[in-house]
């Protein structure tokens, strides 16, 4: 069992980087480090690296995100990226989308914990939740999937013009190489690779930027959208 005491002192980065929010990304990391290694969310070796690794490499994912919008956080695990960004970025709307039960579980204990009004925790599966949640501006994810599996579950949830933001690693590049067509049916019309974190976290946090026009998802998935929405409408009328 892995004791909080082997969780390393936070960065002097962290505490520029979360501010008011300083002492609850200690909290945060004090969770994952103990509870989150308990339940099988996070492995023990990750504890050494949690704030540069973890926390620090989802909290710069906030500067790519536009200001006041709604965000999605796709497959969201232990709540990376989404709790950093909202313990940074108090000014979204961000819902935690994920399907595993014990995920879900300790994700509302910290949500509840951390007095993070501003998050809704939802258990379910990307492609199930479609036309039962409203779409968002933005959907996040981390180490959720290959970039063309990911936007096949993600790209759907936006809103028109909305935006994908996946932080990936050394194979960025070579994923979005080989997701351009797969991401092109979906109706994206831009991508690109944005490097975010100057002088917080080394190596940069890499992130793939999918933007997508009018139809996210594409033709198939907003002829699903459309029919979801006329059922979502016919359930309320009969409530």
């Amino acid at each position: 069992m892995t004791e909080a005491a082997e969780l390393p002192p936070a960065p002097e980065q962290a505490r520029e980087v979360f501010g008011e929010r300083f002492a609850d990304a200690v909290r945060y990391a004090e969770l994952l480090a103990e509870a989150g290694v308990q339940r099988g969310l996070i492995g023990p070796r990750e504890v050494p690296r949690l704030w540069e690794r973890h926390l620090l490499n989802c909290a710069v994912l906030s500067e790519v995100v536009p200001e006041g919008v709604t965000v999605c956080d796709v497959g969201s695990g232990a709540g990376l990226p989404g709790i950093p960004l909202a313990l940074v970025r108090e000014d979204l709307k961000i819902t935690l989308l994920e399907p595993l039960l014990r995920r879900t579980n300790f994700l509302t204990e910290v949500v509840e914990l951390l007095g993070l009004d501003h998050v809704t925790v939802v258990r379910g599966r990307a492609e199930e939740v479609m036309g039962k949640l409203p779409p968002v501006h933005v959907v996040t994810a981390r180490a959720v999937a290959p970039l063309d599996r990911l936007a096949t579950w993600g790209i759907p949830l936006l809103r028109p013009y909305g935006e994908m933001l996946a932080l990936k690693g050394d194979t960025a590049e070579e994923e979005l190489n080989s997701a351009s067509t797969a991401l092109s049916k979906l109706g994206a019309v831009t991508t690109s690779i944005v490097h975010v974190g100057e002088g917080v976290v080394d190596p940069l946090s890499t992130v793939v930027r999918v933007e997508v026009g009018e139809s996210p998802g594409g033709v198939r998935f907003a002829a699903k959208r459309a029919k979801a929405a006329r059922t979502g409408r016919a359930r309320r009328r009969r409530g």
